[in-house]
């Protein structure tokens, strides 16, 4: 959480891309002469945009910047229409939950689509839109998004320079069994469920339950990542809710200092999002908070009610993962643990060909990929290293796991920066070091339990004398693999062992 990297300070840089991003927004916004409903709804569609919009190519991230109006356009307008409306709003909200997570199955651009149109269904709500502000409403998305896309391909195009890695592929599966079907389902229920049980607890704040059911169900794969989710979105909301009450309520709605803490919230939801979800909520919590402040309808009560529907979606969410179409958190586990192995190997060969003299060879993309991946194993090991988990044991291998692997993406990273050194050498020894690399991985991913030949356990390593940062870079690679076949080989009262 404090010492995770941030290799090139891509999340650095792009937090800082969001602060102003966001600001341009509201600034042209107000520029304009439009409402201050209009500048929020303006300055949540750039963070939007600058958020979930992660194609693989700065090309095709243009062209899902440019689509999402014709998602959020629509979505706005019915939402605004239907706001007295309440039995036609509730199953409109409902079917556009569906849609917006059912989208998750045509990869990142479906992905941001969906999302940008239940957030505008959902802002509206927030910030109780009548039909008559629709046209200042579209202005100001309209104004934001080219905002946003100005900063972003423009001012400061850090993908030009730093290519993002491709989003892992979704799990395999077909019919009911796919996970975009069954994860649609499952928001489904659990946001109608949530949607009842939050307007039993407010007519006017029931939509933060169906908020947090929806966000829940976000990059999660299994039962057990949906509710260590949950867990984490209620206990960011618990501190956010503290801080608010420290923050958000003595401030009052004063414009300079609340401009400039939602600015500082905007930062700390980009660059904690892939660290801590629930530092990332922390932030999202105060910054509603001070969103209400302006607003001024800001008090302890509704700070506590934002908690109490927080907990009924979070509670919602973890019936329908449990109740409907459950997937089991070990189900995962193999999938993403062979993929970061794969991975490993992959960066290693591209790092040694590059250090053997090959133009063509380039390790980053793969090093870049690592990181997403082991986010993702993270993730789905998380329910298993999770403080409250009563099965010491797999917690114990689980942790472990975590910790080689992340010892292995170090290493990684070191080879990667030592072969894009000009005057790195080739060392003959590289290439068998890269060989038994190779072979270790073959092993773990094939359920081996021994190495035959020169890459077996017991076989001599390079001379030890060697310091070449390439060559210690491979060895402790080598190393990690081989410890690695310790948590993933044994059998200790629980499925957790790497498949052929």
């Amino acid at each position: 959480m404090f010492v995770a990297p941030d290799p090139g300070r891509l999340r650095l840089r792009t937090s800082a891309r969001a602060v102003i991003g966001v600001a341009a927004a509201v600034a042209l916004a107000e520029l304009c002469g439009l409402s201050l409903t209009a500048s929020i709804t303006g300055g949540l569609a750039a963070l939007l945009a600058l958020f979930t919009v992660t194609d693989a190519t700065v090309r095709r991230q243009a062209v899902t910047t440019a689509l999402l109006p014709a998602a959020g356009f629509p979505v706005l307008a019915l939402a605004t229409a239907l706001h007295g409306v309440t039995p036609l709003r509730d199953a409109a909200f409902v079917l556009v939950v569906f849609c917006g997570v059912y989208a998750r199955r045509w990869g990142p651009r479906g992905h941001a689509l969906g999302i940008f149109a239940f957030m505008n269904f959902f802002i509206t709500q927030f910030l109780h839109a009548l039909p008559a502000q629709l046209p200042e409403l579209y202005a100001a998305v309209g104004l934001a998004l080219s905002a946003a896309a100005a900063v972003r391909f423009l001012l400061w195009p850090i993908e030009r320079r730093t290519p993002p890695p491709a989003a892992p592929a979704p799990l395999p599966g077909s019919g009911l069994a796919r996970h975009t079907t069954r994860q649609a389902l499952q928001a489904t229920v659990a946001c109608a469920v949530a949607l009842a049980v939050g307007q039993v607890l407010s007519e006017d704040r029931w939509y933060w339950a169906v908020g947090t059911a929806w966000w829940i169900f976000v990059n999660t794969a299994s039962r057990g990542e949906t509710l260590v989710r949950g867990f984490r979105r209620v206990l960011g909301t618990v501190v956010g809710v503290a801080a608010g009450v420290l923050i958000a309520i003595p401030l009052d709605g004063a414009p300079l200092p609340t401009a400039l803490l939602v600015a500082a919230c905007v930062f700390g939801i980009f660059y904690t999002a892939a660290v801590s979800y629930s530092w990332m909520i922390l932030a999202v919590t105060l910054m509603a908070g001070l969103l209400y402040g302006l607003l001024g309808v800001l008090d302890p009560g509704l700070l506590v009610l934002r908690l109490e529907e927080t907990a009924v979606g979070a509670v919602c969410a973890a019936l329908a993962v449990v109740l409907v179409l459950p997937v089991t958190t070990h189900a995962t586990n193999d999938a993403w643990i062979q993929r970061a192995l794969h991975c490993v190997h992959a960066a290693t060969a591209q790092a040694t060909a590059r250090l053997a003299g090959s133009p063509t060879a380039d390790p980053a993309p793969h090093a870049a990929e690592l990181e997403t991946l082991l986010a993702r194993v993270r993730m789905a090991l998380a329910p298993l290293v999770h403080p409250l988990s009563p099965f010491r044991a797999r917690k114990a291998r689980a942790g472990q796991v975590i910790a080689l692997l992340d010892d292995c993406a170090r290493e990684v990273r070191g080879l990667v920066t030592v072969a894009a050194d000009p005057d790195a050498g080739h060392d003959a020894r590289l290439a068998a070091a890269c060989w038994r690399v190779e072979a270790a991985v073959q092993a773990l991913t094939a359920g081996e339990r021994e190495l035959e030949g020169p890459a077996a356990a017991g076989a001599p390593a390079p001379p030890a004398a060697t310091t070449e940062p390439a060559l210690a870079h491979l060895q402790g690679l080598e190393r990690a693999l081989t410890e690695l076949a310790t948590p993933l080989g044994s059998d200790l009262k629980a499925p957790f062992v790497i498949s052929a």
